[in-house]
């Protein structure tokens, strides 16, 4: 009686699974396997808001496997001597799994091939399970092009790329029952002495089906027009779901086609983003931690970290400025209240609006010049759809050195919160300090508050701004040479 084993990774979900499905359908018994990957840990990516929503994730996969018969089997350790340790005791063939794009998903796959090859079984790796189009499936024309590294042209060749047929969840799924499993990780076993932010959304298809209807049904049909309005919180949160698998693309995407409305249209372009975004990293792995294209940038992080050594010998000041620039901006205490309205929603629900994320990205690398990566760190620290791919091109993006045509673009944070929050309701639903003084800051007033009298501004427990707009956009200027232009 043929066995094989589903690997599960980041598509912890029954329906449209293709690596379950293959797996069911190439053996009578199937081992749906997940590792708690050591690696993962050591690599200093178990953050605890996405802890608890794999958690519960997992918890979700297991009942649901077990409504057909089966159950999911957990293990702990390095993922590719777990996994062969499994195949041996199953006397499995074959072992399913689902295509990545980062560094170590490529890694992990290698090894795997070449230890499971050595035992004389056998790695399926499967694409369009984690994106729409799989990565390499669309290039530009020319000898040597990989990926496409503009949108607007992978857009048009992703539209015309065709879909993969959604498959329906597997009816029975037979596991072994010599087989053993440890018990269902808690969030602490992927993040030991960790506290996820409150507000985190529930993991798990289930959560995730139940918030693809409501938006389908009620959202998305609005989507074009209120997309970037902050106070409005008009999109879909699919992006967690999206992330650990929970959901589809695929599906999301054929759901969204059927409506043929703008505002399904809008929604799919951003899905779009996210399988470009994808194509980038499996092309470039090293864009996760350096310039795609580098501006010669002289962050000022660096000064800071240059400085720390002054401040060793005795001159404690020399760090003070960067570093305190830095821990407003986390904290959500800069003195801008958009921006400190977005870090705050960051800090209680591990999840911050699109727009919002542009404009604080901007904040710290182009108004403060500090080095991206350190913003997209604590990003990844915070946010459940913590991304590899989206999360550091999009910081790379808004950094300019990534692949953005207009590198030096800059999104002025009194601007864009007249725009996009002209009443101040974003704000004031995250930074209470202001909530209570509408009388004091009615409307649009309250993204100003410095313009407060001297006695008015002192009732407020709100900073000042720890720089001054025209100061930071003349810093920028000089460090990318543009005042020299």
């Amino acid at each position: 009686m043929e066995t094989t084993i589903c690997l599960f990774t980041s598509d912890l979900r029954l329906r449209d699974q293709p690596v379950l499905h293959a797996a069911v359908r190439s053996g009578a018994r199937v081992v749906p396997l997940f590792v708690v990957d050591c690696g993962i840990a050591d690599a200093g990516f178990a953050a605890p808001n996405r802890a608890a929503f794999l958690a519960e994730a997992l918890a979700d996969l297991d009942a649901g496997l077990r409504a057909r018969g089966g159950r999911l089997v957990v293990r702990t350790g390095e993922s590719t001597a777990v996994t062969c340790e499994v195949a041996a005791e199953a006397g499995a063939a074959r072992v399913h799994i689902a295509a990545g794009v980062s560094g170590y998903a490529l890694r992990r796959e290698r090894r795997l091939r070449q230890a499971l090859g050595r035992a004389g079984r056998e790695l399926v790796v499967h694409d369009a399970v984690i994106t729409v189009v799989p990565p390499g499936e669309v290039v530009p024309s020319g000898r040597g092009r990989d990926h496409f590294a503009v949108f607007t042209p992978y857009f048009r060749q992703w539209q015309r790329a065709g879909l993969r047929t959604v498959l329906p969840a597997p009816r029975a799924v037979r596991v072994p029952e010599e087989i053993a499993s440890e018990p269902l990780p808690t969030a602490q076993a992927f993040a030991p002495g960790g506290r996820p932010s409150p507000g985190i959304p529930r993991g798990g298809e289930g959560a995730g089906r139940r918030r693809l209807s409501a938006w389908m049904r009620s959202g998305v049909a609005g989507y074009e027009e209120q997309q970037d309005d902050l106070s409005g919180d008009a999109t879909s949160r699919l992006s967690p779901y999206l992330h650990f698998g929970c959901l589809s693309p695929v599906e999301v995407v054929r759901l969204a086609g059927d409506r043929e409305d703008a505002g399904a249209e809008a929604f799919v372009r951003q899905l779009a983003w996210r399988d470009f975004h994808h194509q980038v990293l499996a092309a470039r792995p090293d864009a996760a931690h350096t310039d795609y294209r580098t501006r010669h940038d002289r962050w000022r992080q660096d000064a800071a970290e240059a400085a720390s050594e002054a401040a060793a010998e005795g001159d404690p000041e020399a760090t003070a400025g960067v570093a305190r620039e830095i821990a407003a901006w986390k904290e959500g205490r800069t003195g801008y209240p958009v921006v400190d309205a977005a870090m705050r929603q960051l800090l209680y629900e591990g999840w911050m609006h699109n727009r919002a994320r542009m404009l604080v990205a901007s904040f710290l690398t182009k108004t403060l010049y500090v080095d991206w990566r350190v913003g997209a760190r604590h990003f990844l620290d915070l946010l459940v759809d913590g991304d590899l791919a989206n999360n550091q091109l999009n910081w790379q993006w808004m950094a300019g050195t990534g692949t953005d045509s207009r590198p030096h673009r800059v999104l002025n944070p009194l601007i864009q919160a007249k725009r996009f929050d002209p009443y101040g309701e974003y704000v004031r639903r995250w930074v209470p300090e202001l909530a209570g003084a509408r009388e004091l800051l009615p409307g649009a007033a309250v993204h100003q508050p410095w313009k407060l009298p001297d006695a008015a501004r002192a009732r407020l427990d709100y900073p000042e701004p720890v720089v001054d707009l025209a100061t930071g956009l003349a810093r920028f200027r000089h460090a990318r040479g543009l005042d020299r232009a």
